[in-house]
């Protein structure tokens, strides 16, 4: 197996764990509450990323929703959106270099 070859297997790897990866940082009940699914949309555009801002405002809101107070619930959801915009941009950072290995390889 190639060097080129080996390091794009390992990049597409990885990318396809941080599309899977819930938010670790929250408690294990939240976690199917608080995923954001992205396999559908491209996070290279700014079409992507405006939709997956959207999912993610979704899923803040939903997860933060039983909190009683307004101020808990925006510190939640804050919180919330802070971790998926971590998760975004390792994401993104796994889709760029694979993107541009793959380019590189032909």
């Amino acid at each position: 197996m190639t060097k080129m070859n080996l390091a794009s297997r390992i990049s597409g790897v990885a990318m396809l764990a941080l599309a899977a990866l819930p938010i670790a940082a929250l408690p294990a009940s939240a976690l199917a509450a608080t995923t954001v699914k992205v396999a559908d949309i491209n996070l290279l555009t700014p079409e992507g990323v405006a939709t997956y801002q959207q999912r993610s405002d979704a899923a803040a809101r939903k997860f933060c929703s039983p909190e009683r107070t307004v101020a808990a619930r925006q510190s939640c959801k804050t919180g919330v959106k802070v971790e998926l915009d971590e998760k975004l941009g390792a994401l993104r950072t796994a889709r760029l270099e694979h993107a541009s290995q793959t380019l590189a390889a032909r």
